[in-house]
């Protein structure tokens, strides 16, 4: 589990990191809070933290449920994947936010999978 352990601080860092980058944005750009328009790279920044969190929501709980009833070693190998992505999703969006789509999708699956695949072990198992 220490692997999971791992990857979870890692996307709290990740996520942590990108939150720092909408502040230093903001000062940069001058929107000041609680506005959340203004410079387009301002938003873009912005819209990479809020999107994060979105996928945090899904990602974390899934990935301590499928360690759980699956592999603790593959769940943290899938949320390298995450972390991965996350990565990718921030280079493409911050350069343009049309090329975002790998990035999303690296991130995206992770927690969909895991999701899916616990759900059919839930199934087997209740069944």
């Amino acid at each position: 589990m220490e692997a999971v352990v791992i990857v979870t601080v890692l996307a709290l860092a990740q996520y942590m990191f990108f939150g720092v980058q909408v502040g230093a944005a903001r000062q940069k750009s001058g929107v000041k809070a609680p506005a959340t328009t203004g410079e387009t790279q301002f938003e873009c920044v912005n819209r990479v933290h809020q999107n994060t969190l979105e996928q945090l929501i899904v990602f974390i709980p899934a990935l301590w449920i499928y360690a759980h009833y699956v592999d603790p070693l593959w769940g943290a190998g899938i949320g390298v994947v995450y972390l991965i992505g996350r990565f990718v999703y921030r280079a493409a969006y911050l350069k343009d936010p049309s090329t975002r789509t790998l990035g999303f999708s690296l991130s995206y699956l992770p927690g969909a999978v895991m999701s899916l695949w616990v759900l059919v072990v839930a199934v087997i198992a209740y069944v």
